[in-house]
């Protein structure tokens, strides 16, 4: 998965600063340093034991994710989550490492819902021959694993399918968000939200999809790609409930 649970990599100190800046990213994430709270680079080289070069880093890759900002007189000041930089792979990453990981999960989901019917209707008018071929099998060997509950073959392909759509929309803000919906389909697997059996009607939908595509069809796409990510947003909504 590329992107996702990679940190801020930079030429000064390209791993010392990667485990103090995810350790205080989490905990300005849990709430645990609360907003507008203050820190120096002197209290970071106490607290982690880091030369000055690397507390610089620890705060490049924060500031880099809008966690904190530096001010002069003042120091190193925690910002309020409105601000944050909520795309970037390593804050999502920390995130899901967090208590903040089912309402992360929560966020993506209800980005897919918005994202992905879009991209299903683009890929029927845009997908080349090759990857309109490719979905329909793909679509009936994940009813075949589904079916025998092999969720782990199951979620594989469930990925692969829900990428090929994306980078086939023609859309490269859409071929984009391939990372963060795997995110998402290995995050409900993990919090135990997906059944041991897919739903025969999320079956039904992923080979409508792949039906539609093939087909051209753009507004059969839409329909069954809103009806998978809805099945998704719901079982995250009546877990939180």
């Amino acid at each position: 998965m590329s992107g996702i649970g990679q940190a801020v990599r930079t030429p000064s100190a390209p791993l010392l600063h990667r485990a103090p800046a995810r350790e205080l990213g989490i905990e300005i994430i849990e709430g645990r340093i609360a907003v507008d709270a203050g820190m120096t680079l002197d209290d970071l080289q106490r607290r982690f034991g880091i030369s000055r070069t690397v507390a610089r880093e620890v705060v490049r890759e924060l500031e880099t994710l809008h966690l904190v900002t530096s001010r002069r007189r003042v120091g190193i000041v925690v910002q309020d989550r409105a601000g944050w930089n909520a795309l970037h792979p390593t804050l999502i990453d920390w995130r899901l490492h967090s208590t903040d990981r089912p309402k992360q999960l929560r966020d993506l989901t209800e980005l897919r819902h918005v994202v992905e019917p879009a991209a299903a209707g683009a890929a029927a008018r845009l997908a080349t021959v090759e990857a309109r071929a490719a979905l329909p099998p793909l679509a009936a060997r994940m009813r075949e694993l589904g079916e025998a509950g092999r969720l782990e073959e199951f979620m594989t392909l469930d990925i692969r399918m829900h990428r090929m759509i994306l980078e086939s929309s023609g859309n490269d803000l859409f071929a984009a968000m391939a990372d963060l919906v795997e995110v998402v389909l290995i995050g409900r697997t993990q919090l135990s939200l997906m059944p041991q059996q897919p739903k025969p009607e999320a079956l039904d939908a992923h080979e409508d999809v792949a039906d539609a595509i093939w087909r051209g069809d753009t507004r059969a796409a839409q329909s069954a790609m809103t009806a998978i990510t809805a099945e998704v947003l719901a079982a995250f909504t009546d877990a939180a409930d």
